[in-house]
């Protein structure tokens, strides 16, 4: 039933899909989150979308937490008194499930059911409350010139899909290569098993040098994760007020970073994602390919032509057979110049990597493609048939 209703508002869909569309997975082929991960991942950019993903996931585990305790009779007021108030406070994205107060305001929250969130373009989404709530580093600025070389940070740049750093192994990266992606739900989730998500997304994306680090702005940076997996904060413990106030943002604590990462994407590699896949069919190491092979076929199919022409090789109708290395050549050529092979295009299919294709299965983009495939082909055509009657009509002469 899910499949059917998604199919017809695909079907119904005369437009391109929008970013928010392909993450909540309401695209077909060759628009849809495969392909744009693939697209990615040609970048090397792929730790940006993981970390939304996660970071999604995350959300999603803290709202299972939520309302666990609900159906066993007992409020959040009652089960997580620190984390009631911060949310009473400051706001949360989970201020309906918790009964807390108004709902902060989010571009990606990750609710249930997005569909019933209007869709749209760019622009038309409330922007993501100040972040300077629970982006900040733990530690303070003492801890941090205690401890030098922990916090000491290499140059970044200014971008999330341009990150390039040296990595190091530390134990909070180990620690986060062990973490499980997927918490079993044999039973009740717990506020460790919160812990754990956090620990393992910090540990693997904010941590400096880990092996997915990504960029953040500095007001975004979380420097220090000051609680374990492993229990909850010990009421004797001297850092017991630090650790339960840092308990208490957990839920909500990758949430700007989150924001701020959906927006780089939206507005930097998703334009692109698109311009690739729904006015192209062909990746770039096939269509250098092509564009080898055109410049091959285009010599031969010259050197070819001037053979005939300076043999004077008789009948002269034999030139027309110059239209196959040109056919060859442009094919390939053009191909290469519009990153759009029409031959795949006419079989509906799309290339998600290197010489291999899926069915291209959005109905909008299978349009936009067989418009631009006819007018490839057509400009093909054009070009074969101009040189081969060039080369028909020059007059032989043997040298």
């Amino acid at each position: 039933m899910a499949d059917e209703k998604r199919m017809s508002y695909t079907e119904a869909r005369q437009r391109l899909p929008t970013f928010e569309e392909v993450l909540y997975r309401k695209t077909r082929p060759p628009v849809d989150l495969f392909n744009f991960y693939l697209f990615l991942q040609r970048e090397g950019a792929e730790d940006v979308l993981d970390f939304w993903l996660d970071v999604q996931q995350h959300e999603n585990l803290c709202r299972a937490y939520f309302k666990d305790v609900r159906k066993s009779g007992r409020t959040i007021k009652e089960d997580w008194p620190q984390f009631w108030d911060y949310a009473r406070r400051r706001g949360s994205i989970y201020g309906n499930i918790v009964g807390a107060g108004s709902k902060r305001s989010t571009v990606s929250s990750g609710e249930p059911d997005p569909e019933k969130r209007p869709i749209s373009s760019q622009g038309h989404h409330s922007r993501p409350g100040t972040p300077g709530n629970m982006q900040a580093g733990y530690g303070d600025t003492k801890d941090r010139h205690a401890y030098p070389q922990e916090y000491q940070e290499p140059p970044r740049s200014s971008t999330p899909f341009s990150l390039n750093l040296g990595r190091r192994s530390t134990t909070m990266s180990k620690r986060a290569s062990r973490a499980p992606t997927f918490i079993p739900r044999d039973s009740a989730i717990t506020r460790t098993d919160l812990i754990a998500s956090a620990e393992r997304i910090f540990a693997r994306y904010l941590l400096p040098s880990s092996d997915k680090e990504i960029y953040l702005p500095p007001s975004l940076r979380i420097h220090d994760f000051p609680l374990s997996s492993h229990q909850l904060p010990n009421p004797t413990s001297p850092e017991y007020e630090v650790e339960t106030s840092a308990l208490a943002q957990v839920p909500d604590m990758f949430h700007a970073q989150k924001e701020y990462v959906f927006r780089a994407m939206e507005q930097d590699a998703f334009p692109r994602f698109l311009r690739a896949k729904a006015f192209g069919n062909i990746t770039p190491v096939s269509a250098l390919a092509r564009l080898c092979l055109g410049l091959v076929a285009l010599w031969a199919g010259l050197a070819t032509a001037f053979a005939l022409i300076f043999l004077d090789v008789k009948p002269k109708a034999k030139r027309f057979f110059l239209f196959i290395p040109f056919t060859i050549a442009f094919l390939c050529l053009v191909s290469h110049q519009y990153e759009l092979d029409p031959i795949l295009v006419f079989l509906n299919q799309s290339e998600t990597t290197p010489f291999r294709t899926m069915p291209i299965r959005e109905p909008y983009v299978r349009k936009l493609l067989l418009g631009r495939a006819i007018w490839v082909t057509f400009l093909i055509v054009l070009l074969v048939v101009v040189l081969t009657i060039i080369f028909w009509a020059v007059p032989g002469h043997r040298l």
